[in-house]
């Protein structure tokens, strides 16, 4: 069984931090910067998780955040889990978009370390014996 894709979409520095443990724990990452190579990427290989930073900001004409498109494309693939890292300054932002797109997970930053790596082990398929 090959290692799951893990998606880690940086745009900034709050999920580069982790990138040993998500390969400790057995996961393939692949990092983008840029939202629509992400896109592209969730498009043609759905990861089985993806790990991005959420942010908000005011002057965002047509939406609240940098994920939405992001997202809203990943909800095509109900394999895939979605986590997110976020300042508690835009927890209304974040509960907003939740309520219309799914994310399976959300963590405050500062990312407390263990809380992170029990939600990835949790979703971690099971490699056979």
């Amino acid at each position: 069984m090959s290692a799951p894709l893990l998606l880690m979409v940086s745009a900034f520095i709050g999920t580069a931090n982790f990138r040993k443990l998500y390969q400790e724990l057995g996961y393939h990452v692949v990092a983008e910067w840029s939202e629509r190579k992400a896109i592209a990427l969730v498009r043609k290989t759905p990861p089985a998780v993806i790990v991005a930073d959420f942010f908000h900001q005011t002057d965002f004409r047509d939406r609240l955040s940098n994920l939405e498109s992001l997202l809203a494309t990943a909800q095509a693939s109900s394999a895939t889990k979605i986590l997110v890292f976020y300042e508690p300054a835009h927890q209304a932002a974040l509960d907003k978009v939740a309520a219309r797109l799914r994310i399976d997970a959300a963590l405050v930053m500062p990312v407390d370390e263990g809380k992170l790596r029990s939600v990835l082990e949790n979703w971690r398929p099971d490699t056979p014996d």
